[in-house]
């Protein structure tokens, strides 16, 4: 969401939408999440998607502008309603959703221009959600031709997947994230029990031939697995605001390190903290600067070092060693 060319280059695919909460409303949907906070880490970002040309369509376009969102890659339909979400929480801050259907984000076209994005991109970012429709899941499909590095974000919502679709798309992935819920739908899906963490993270890498795969975990933290070596890394201890788009900036967090060439420890650390950064404020999008990460990344994973905020830059700038 940057012009940057300098910085790695990611494309984020599917569904922009407004989410409403019972005391207040703002633009959400996985992708964009993932999006915003990968253009507040410094990565060259972009969202391929489709708005209506609605008051509320009209209203993400220039949100998006105020927070110097790329905006080129946005779709319209004069036809179509640009989509909301409906969100409610448990008791344990827990969000359900409630999708409106048929979407502008339902009938997202292939361009040769996406096309052409998303093959020079450093990783192409895509979900299950916008593929409930055929003609997002063909507009997909074609992108994926053409990615180098594959990020599914599985995000299952019931409703509006069909499993045999998202194996599918697992194999297509070079890195799957999902959650502990999700990771065990697919194991009773391919009728392999589960036994424990482990057991299933290095199945499920084994039977989709995929190089790496993130387990989010919440309050638990997360687990990360390479070809290499099974990492796993506590969750941050902060106060919970909300817990929505929790997931897509610890995605973010993850993809950003990567891609600046850290290690899977500080790889980890990274999406954890961002992660955990998030659910300390309300909404998937909260306003913050760079700093402001830097500085609570330091505070809480370093807590016992006193380091200036300069020392913070240009330590994140360096990758360890």
């Amino acid at each position: 969401m940057s012009d940057n060319t300098h910085s790695p280059i990611v494309v984020c695919f599917g569904e922009i939408l407004w989410d409403i909460f019972p005391t207040y409303k703002k633009i959400g949907g996985a992708p964009l999440n993932v999006a915003y906070h990968l253009h507040k880490m410094g990565i060259n970002s972009h969202i391929i998607t489709k708005l209506g040309t609605d008051d509320a369509g009209q209203k993400i376009i220039s949100r998006l502008k105020e927070v110097g969102a790329c905006t080129s890659y946005i779709q319209t339909d004069t036809t179509k309603k640009t989509g909301t979400v409906f969100a409610t929480f448990d008791d344990h801050n827990e969000a359900s959703y409630e999708f409106l259907k048929d979407s502008a984000w339902d009938f997202i076209d292939f361009k040769q221009e996406d096309s052409d994005l998303v093959a020079q991109s450093d990783a192409f970012v895509f979900g299950t959600l916008a593929s409930r429709t055929p003609h997002t899941r063909e507009t997909l499909h074609k992108l994926l031709d053409v990615a180098k590095y594959k990020v599914y974000d599985v995000n299952l919502r019931p409703p509006h997947y069909e499993l045999e679709f998202v194996v599918e798309l697992m194999h297509k992935a070079d890195l799957l994230k999902m959650n502990k819920f999700e990771l065990k739908e697919i194991l009773e899906y391919l009728e392999e029990p589960y036994t424990s963490e482990e057991d299933a993270i290095k199945f499920v890498q084994k039977h989709f031939d995929c190089d790496e795969i993130i387990i989010s975990k919440g309050d638990k933290g997360g687990l990360y697995l390479n070809k290499e070596m099974l990492y796993s890394y506590p969750a941050v201890d902060i106060v919970i605001r909300d817990t929505v788009g929790s997931g897509d900036s610890y995605l973010a967090g993850f993809l950003a390190a990567k891609l600046n060439g850290h290690d899977p420890i500080q790889i980890i650390k990274t999406a954890a903290s961002l992660g955990a950064f998030v659910t300390s404020h309300t909404g998937a999008n909260p306003e913050y600067e760079r700093e402001d990460f830097d500085i609570f990344y330091y505070e809480t994973i370093f807590k016992d070092e006193l380091i200036t905020s300069k020392n913070i830059l240009e330590a994140l700038k360096t990758p360890e060693k």
